[in-house]
């Protein structure tokens, strides 16, 4: 295909060997790449934007593969593809690209998720945007979760890119050939037991580390079709996810159901 301009996130930080693989893996298939993330690592900030302090961006072209450009920013996940949109690029991209994430962005979980944000962030700006997790925090092999995005992300620009919709992928921590079948996959609920350890510092004082671990993953009554595997399991399977998500959050259940106001 021709040559896309993708402006390319995550909110793993700029040092994040994620972001640099995906990077590497589409300059190295001809597109013009611009890079513009947080300068540290912003892990689980949501959709949150900086608005009590200035946002400050640097140059970080060295830290990529040669034929990318770009920058570190002071600010949140949203706050660097906001910056990119309306004050670095002087023209807007094709392709808005987010990850690749150290660790998973699953079922609901997307919804506390910087890289998401960043890349939903494109989505409300009409642009096409995809996530992409490897879903392991440990794993470091990321040039499969690379060329999976890079595959996924160009098909749907060739056969028509959902109208305002993110496309959230999660790639298995396995190797390239022992990954398995990508399918279109609905969002799990997920929740979690212990969510807070209670500790007690040298001077005395309480504190709380936020922690936890997942109880349960929940089909029941989840969006989407009911033929369609929600992205947890099926990524605990060894297959890759893809799940169409929207910034439109509002309710979509039976009116005649609600309380009479």
């Amino acid at each position: 295909m021709s040559p896309l301009r993708i402006l390319i996130s995550n909110d793993d930080g700029v040092f994040a060997d994620g972001i640099r693989t995906l990077a590497a893996e589409a300059v190295s298939r001809g597109h013009q790449v611009t890079v513009v993330c947080p300068d540290q690592e912003r892990s689980a900030t949501g959709h949150g934007l900086t608005l009590q302090t200035p946002i400050r961006a640097e140059r970080a072209d060295a830290l990529f593969a040669d034929g990318v450009q770009a920058w570190a920013c002071s600010g949140t996940p949203s706050d660097c593809v906001k910056l990119a949109l309306f004050a670095l690029l002087d023209t807007w991209p094709d392709l808005v690209l987010s990850g690749i994430n150290h660790g998973p962005n699953l079922g609901t979980d997307t919804l506390y998720s910087g890289t998401v944000s960043a890349a939903m962030e494109g989505t409300i700006e009409g642009l096409p945007a995809l996530a992409v997790s490897s879903a392991d925090f440990g794993w470091r092999q990321f040039e499969p979760a690379a060329a999976i995005a890079l595959d996924v992300a160009e098909r749907m620009l060739q056969q028509g890119w959902p109208a305002s919709t993110l496309l959230n992928l999660n790639v298995p921590p396995l190797p390239a050939d022992q990954i398995g079948e990508l399918r279109w996959c609905r969002k799990a609920v997920r929740r979690y037991t212990d969510q807070f350890v209670k500790r007690v510092d040298p001077r005395g004082r309480t504190y709380y580390w936020l922690a936890g671990e997942v109880a349960n993953d929940l089909a029941a009554e989840v969006a989407g079709p009911a033929d369609w595997p929600t992205d947890v399991a099926h990524v605990a399977a060894g297959g890759v996810s893809l799940t169409p998500l929207q910034p439109e959050l509002f309710w979509r259940g039976d009116s005649g159901a609600l309380p009479k106001l």
